[in-house]
C-alpha cells in the first residue's frame, strides 16, 4: 500500500560504516541479548530485561514534527506537543552518529496484516533484546519474498543515548519523536520496549484516516461462526485477557485497522500486562511466556530463574511480549471480517458505574470520545501508587495525532452501516473505590462477554441507571442479579449517590472541550 507521505525516510542517519546484524531469529537474538548483559533468561526460557528508570511510556517525552504536513492536521496540545523539523532532524543525526559507534541489530517487518493496507518497517535497535522484541511484537517480513525491503517507516532505538534539553531541545534525557513527513520515529533515553510499538501505533493513526481504514486500540476476536468482536481500552482494562478467549480465535489483543475488507491487526504478537498472573485465570497468556518471549521488569529468584508475577517492586505496570502463534486459536491470518460487536472496557476506580450497559449510538459515540476509565499505576512514567480517573479520548489520546471528531466519526458510519450491538463493560470496581470496594471478578466478566457475543441480550429486559442514564441488563446468564446494580453493592447508599454524582460531573466537564460533535452526543452522557 502506498503511503501518502513522499519524502525520504532519512535512511542515510546511520552511519555507512556502522555494524548492523539483520534480520537474526529469535534464537540467535537470545544469545545476543545475553551477551549484551542488559537481559537474563527465566526458568520458562524467556527472556527478561530491567527497564528502569523508565518501566512506561514517556508520555511527557513524546513530540510530533511540525511543518508543512502536519501543521493543519495534527491536534496539537499537551498530549500532540510540537517540535521543530531542525531541531528534530539535528536530534535524530545525533542519535543516527551515537548508534553508528555501535553494534546495532536491524529488524524489517511489517505492520498491518491485511496486505492492501500493510506497510514496511525497519527498526534498528541498540539493544538485542529491543530487535527480538521487534521482531515478535510487529510482523515479520519473509526474506524469500522481501530481498529488496524499502522501508516507509524507521525507528530508531537508542536507550543508552541520553538527551540534553539545552542541546537538544527536548525537556529531559529521553525523548520520543514522530517525523511523518521524513517518516522517522526517534527513540532515545528509554528501555521501554512500549515505546517502539506505540510509536508506529501513533504514525498509523495518522496515516490511514485519510485513506478509509479506522485505526483502533482495542483487541480483536472471532467466533466460530465467524462474527467479530472488538474491545477497546486503555491498559489494564482487560483487552489482552478477555481477547484471549479459549473459545473463540484471537486476532490480536491491542492495535487493530478497519478496512474495506474488515478487522485486521496491526501487529504480530501480543503485549500483556502481567502482574498477578496465574495460570488458572489467563492460561492462554501464562504459557504464552516461554523461549522467544519478552518480559519487562519482572522480578525472577535469583537461583530457580522462576519468574513472580505477583512481585510490583520494580513496577505495577510488568509486560510479557510474545508472537500471535504462541497462543493457543489464534487466527493464523491476523484478520476477521467486518465486527458485529464492540466492547468499551473501563476500569472505574470510583466503583459506581454498571458493570454491563447496552448503549445507542449516540451514548456508543459519547463514551467512546469520553474514553473514560482507571489510569492504572506504572504503565506511565511519574504515575503515582494509587489509581487515578483519567478520560482519555477514544481510549487512545496518547497516539491520536488527528482530532478526537476524526476517529468518532469513522466509528459511527460502522455503527450505522453493519447495525452493531455496542456494550460498556466496567471492569472496575464494584462496591466502592480501591481499598474499600473490590475489582469485578473475571469469571462474571467473562460470562457477560459470553452473553452478549451469544446475543442473549440483544433484546433482554433492561432498567435505565438514573444517574448515569445507561440500560443495564436486568438479568445475565451467570452473573448475580445483585452485582449488575452497583448502587445495592456498596454498604452506605447515599456515599454512592455522592460518588456516582461526582463522577457524572467529572464526565460533564471532559466533554465540554469537545464542541463539533453533534447536541444528540452531548445530551448522551450522564443525566445528572
Amino acid at each position: 500500500m502506498a503511503t501518502t507521505i513522499s519524502k525520504s525516510t532519512g535512511e542515510g542517519s546511520l552511519r555507512s560504516g556502522s555494524r548492523t546484524k539483520t534480520n537474526l531469529s529469535p534464537a540467535v537474538l537470545v544469545e545476543e541479548a545475553l551477551a549484551q548483559g542488559n537481559a537474563k533468561l527465566t526458568s520458562a526460557g524467556a527472556l527478561v530485561a530491567d527497564t528502569r528508570p523508565r518501566t512506561g511510556r514517556s508520555v511527557k517525552d513524546r513530540f510530533i514534527v511540525r511543518d508543512a504536513t502536519t501543521e493543519s492536521k495534527v491536534d496539537w496540545g499537551t498530549v500532540n506537543q510540537p517540535i521543530a523539523p531542525e531541531v528534530a532532524a539535528e536530534l535524530h543525526r545525533r542519535v543516527g552518529d551515537y548508534l553508528g559507534q555501535k553494534e546495532t541489530y536491524t529488524v524489517d517487518c511489517y505492520a498491518g496484516a491485511d496486505p492492501a493496507c500493510r506497510i514496511r518497517v525497519r527498526v534498528i535497535a541498540e539493544y538485542a533484546w529491543h530487535a527480538l522484541f521487534a521482531h515478535q511484537l510487529l510482523r515479520r517480513a519473509d526474506p524469500r519474498e522481501d530481498r529488496d525491503f524499502k522501508p516507509d517507516i524507521i525507528v530508531q532505538g537508542a536507550p543508552g543515548y541520553k538527551c540534553d534539553p539545552a542541546r537538544d531541545g527536548v525537556r529531559s534525557d529521553a525523548a520520543i519523536i514522530l517525523d511523518i513527513s521524513r517518516r522517522t520515529i526517534t527513540i532515545a533515553g528509554t528501555a521501554y520496549a512500549g515505546e517502539i510499538k506505540k510509536g508506529v501505533f501513533s504514525y498509523l493513526n495518522f496515516l490511514y484516516p485519510s485513506q478509509d481504514v479506522f485505526p483502533m486500540h482495542c483487541g480483536a476476536n472471532l467466533g466460530r461462526d465467524g462474527d467479530v468482536a472488538l474491545f477497546f481500552g486503555l491498559s489494564g482494562t482487560g483487552k489482552t485477557t478477555l481477547s484471549a478467549d479459549p473459545e473463540r480465535f484471537l486476532i490480536g489483543d491491542d492495535e487493530h485497522g478497519w478496512g474495506k475488507n474488515g478487522v485486521f491487526n496491526f501487529e504480530g504478537g501480543c503485549y500483556a500486562k502481567t502482574i498477578g498472573l496465574e495460570h488458572k485465570n489467563e492460561p492462554q497468556i501464562y504459557e504464552a511466556i516461554r523461549f522467544g518471549s519478552v518480559l519487562e521488569n519482572v522480578v525472577i529468584n535469583k537461583t530457580t530463574r522462576v519468574a513472580d508475577y505477583h512481585d510490583g517492586s520494580m513496577t505495577q505496570n510488568t509486560r510479557a511480549a510474545y508472537p500471535l502463534d504462541f497462543i493457543r486459536d489464534a487466527s493464523p491470518s491476523s484478520m476477521g471480517g467486518h465486527a458485529k460487536t464492540v466492547l468499551f472496557l473501563t476500569a472505574d476506580a470510583f466503583g459506581v458505574l454498571p458493570p454491563i450497559s447496552r448503549l445507542s449510538v449516540d451514548q456508543a459515540l459519547y463514551y467512546f470520545i469520553s474514553g473514560y476509565t482507571a489510569k492504572l499505576a506504572g504503565t506511565e512514567t511519574g504515575l503515582s501508587d494509587q489509581p487515578e480517573a483519567t478520560f482519555s479520548t477514544c481510549f487512545a489520546a496518547p497516539f491520536l495525532p488527528l482530532p478526537a471528531e476524526t476517529y468518532a466519526e469513522m466509528l459511527r458510519q460502522r455503527i450505522e452501516r453493519r447495525q452493531l450491538r455496542v456494550f460498556l463493560l466496567n471492569t472496575g470496581w464494584t462496591g466502592g473505590p480501591p481499598g474499600v470496594g473490590h475489582r469485578f471478578p473475571l469469571p462474571e466478566t467473562r460470562a457477560m462477554v459470553r452473553a452478549i457475543l451469544s446475543g442473549a441480550l440483544d433484546e433482554a429486559p433492561v432498567e435505565t441507571d438514573k444517574v448515569f442514564g445507561l440500560n443495564v441488563p436486568v438479568h445475565v446468564p451467570g452473573v448475580s442479579d445483585s452485582l449488575l446494580k452497583p448502587r445495592s453493592a456498596w454498604g452506605d447508599p447515599a456515599a454512592y449517590d455522592a460518588a456516582a454524582r461526582n463522577l457524572a460531573s467529572k464526565f460533564h466537564e471532559n466533554f465540554r472541550r469537545f464542541r463539533k460533535v453533534s447536541e444528540a452526543v452531548k445530551a448522551a452522557g450522564p443525566l445528572h
